[in-house]
Parts: structure tokens; C-alpha cells; sequence
């Protein structure tokens, strides 16, 4: 169970702060909701209690965590399919899986991909969003703001 300010990151959204925890009634159902305020956009996610262990909701990581993710970022790429569409299934697990280091090697392996071939559009779009979880958790986890995270991210990913 989370509590009012923990730093939480809800896979395939990003991260956010727990703002309030609130009970609604909703198609005639009352439930509890984390409402997670997210730091890009100031987007609002109200998050059902009852299912937290099946959405993969966890803590942002701590410095340790931020430490190795940049490490994974400056990496070579890890061998990828050649195929579009097994590439695109594979990083989309990874994606899903709401593990922030195979979310970095997602973002790394596209990066480098779109540098040296080009991506498709829907890699494009992959590699966007797959960005934006990133920085939304790296924004909490450095308590940072989010132009200085994609620098950051740039400069690493250089």
C-alpha cells in the first residue's frame, strides 16, 4: 500500500506523486483511487487500490537506480531483431513490464536504431512514448526538472 506523497511509477503512464487517495462511486461501484499527479503534463491518473499488485505500480527508483540507468543508456546495443515486427513486440514487453532498465534499453536500442537506419513510424512512436516514461521517473527520482532530464538523456544517449 502507497500513502498521500509517495513517488510511484504506473507502467505504460510514467511516474507521479501520490496526491490524494480519494473513494468515488463509479457505474454504481464505490472505490478507493490513488490519485497520481504526474509531473509532465500535470496530468491526473486515479489509480483503482484493488488492483495495484496487478497493474505493476512500484516506487521510483533511488540514486543507485538513476546511476545505473544512465550506465545502461551509454551501453551498445543489445542485439535486436532484424524483423519490425518481432523488434516491436519485444521492446513493447519491455515497455509494459514497468521495469525501468529495460525501459532504458528500449529507449537506448530505438535511439541508436533511429540514428543509424531510421525507424519506422511506429517504432517512432514507440521510442517517444518509451521517452517520456523515462524522463517522468528520472524527473522524480532527481528531483529535476524535465528540459534538464532530456538534456541529460541527450547527452548520455550521444
Amino acid at each position: 500500500m502507497f500513502n498521500i506523497g509517495d513517488k510511484i511509477v504506473y507502467p505504460m503512464h510514467g511516474a507521479g506523486v501520490i496526491e490524494s487517495i480519494e473513494e468515488r462511486e463509479i457505474l454504481g461501484e464505490k472505490r478507493r483511487y490513488y490519485v497520481l499527479r504526474m509531473p509532465i503534463g500535470e496530468m491526473r491518473v486515479m489509480i483503482p487500490i484493488t488492483n495495484v499488485n496487478n497493474m505493476g505500480l512500484r516506487r521510483v527508483i533511488d540514486e543507485d537506480g538513476v546511476t545505473r540507468v544512465l550506465h545502461i543508456l551509454q551501453e551498445k546495443d543489445s542485439p535486436m531483431s532484424t524483423n519490425w515486427n518481432r523488434r516491436y513486440r519485444a521492446n513493447m514487453e519491455k515497455i509494459k513490464s514497468g521495469n525501468i532498465y529495460e525501459l532504458a534499453e528500449v529507449v537506448r536500442n530505438l535511439s541508436l536504431r533511429d540514428k543509424e537506419k531510421g525507424l519506422s513510424t511506429g517504432e517512432k512512436k514507440m521510442l517517444d512514448n518509451a521517452r517520456q516514461i523515462l524522463i517522468s521517473e528520472l524527473v522524480l527520482a532527481k528531483d529535476s526538472k524535465e528540459d534538464n532530464i532530456k538534456h541529460l538523456l541527450e547527452d548520455y544517449l550521444a
